[in-house]
């Protein structure tokens, strides 16, 4: 009698999970984490016992401001020390992270350039071919998924 309430759990279960569909928020923009990464990033050498030593970068998520300026081109901005000082253009929309670096912001399909405030400047990483600075596109009814490190303070 056991196996038999067993088996019906397991089978009620299953027939509940095919039918779930995954929480997906209604409209368009994008989400994801911020973390910070700085100091030593090269691969460590073995000690003279021959083990390795951990040296497996260590991404902390940040609290920060995130601004989204239309697509910005790099020949629209002045760089110093590893930060934009100066962006020609008006950020479109602000969002801040919580006290684990998750984000989530609606916005209106189209092309973006996401910086974070730092202390001397705004922060981006990723270029593309064409000079672009961290390009988002977004598309109706579907949300990106953009994980920022902000690593301008480490080292490889």
């Amino acid at each position: 009698m056991k196996t038999l309430t067993n088996l019906f759990l397991v089978t009620l279960v299953i027939t509940l999970l095919a039918y779930c569909k995954p929480i997906k928020p209604e409209g368009e923009g994008i989400t994801g984490t911020v973390s910070w990464l700085e100091g030593n990033q090269m691969p460590s050498i073995s000690d003279d016992e021959g083990s390795k030593k951990d040296n497996t970068p260590t991404q902390n998520k940040v609290q920060r401001t995130l601004l989204i300026y239309p697509l910005t081109n790099v020949a629209d901005t002045k760089m110093e020390n590893g930060v934009f000082t100066t962006i020609n253009g008006d950020p479109v929309t602000t969002v801040e992270t919580d006290e684990n670096g998750h984000y989530q912001l609606k916005l209106n399909p189209g092309r973006y350039s996401v910086f974070t405030q730092e202390e001397n400047g705004l922060f981006a990483n990723i270029f593309d071919g064409d000079g672009n600075i961290q390009p988002v596109t977004i598309k109706e009814s579907e949300w990106v998924l953009l994980d920022i490190v902000i690593n301008y303070k480490a080292v490889y």
